[in-house]
């Protein structure tokens, strides 16, 4: 059985996602300002991966965060873009049980 996707959230993560925009959301309580880099169901929960560059956190920022998209809400899509593409402290992706989506790197033109 496949998680289940909330109709609100999941257009706006795939079109920020695409367009490389900031999104501000409430996450556990607290407004966070994060690129979002990957989307997708990870060990069975749907998830996004972001790079937290703003708002409240528990950790030093900027940071990536895993967000649980059923504990996402107040999303909005900013104006600000951010370049893509991060390259991670291992310098590997995230496996996914399904990745539904993933921003293009810098260089890609897509």
């Amino acid at each position: 059985m496949s998680p289940e996707l909330d109709p609100t959230i999941d257009p706006l993560l795939w079109s920020a996602i695409k367009r490389r925009r900031l999104l501000r959301l409430r996450y556990r309580e607290k407004e966070r300002i994060v690129e979002p880099h990957d989307y997708g169901i990870h060990h069975g929960i749907a998830k996004l991966f972001t790079y937290q560059v703003a708002g409240e956190s528990s950790q030093k920022l900027p940071n990536w965060r895993w967000m649980e998209t059923d504990l996402i809400s107040d999303v909005q899509m900013l104006d600000q873009t951010f370049p893509g593409g991060r390259v991670t402290k291992s310098g590997k992706h995230q496996r996914w049980d399904k990745l539904f989506i993933r921003v293009n790197g810098v260089d890609d033109p897509k």
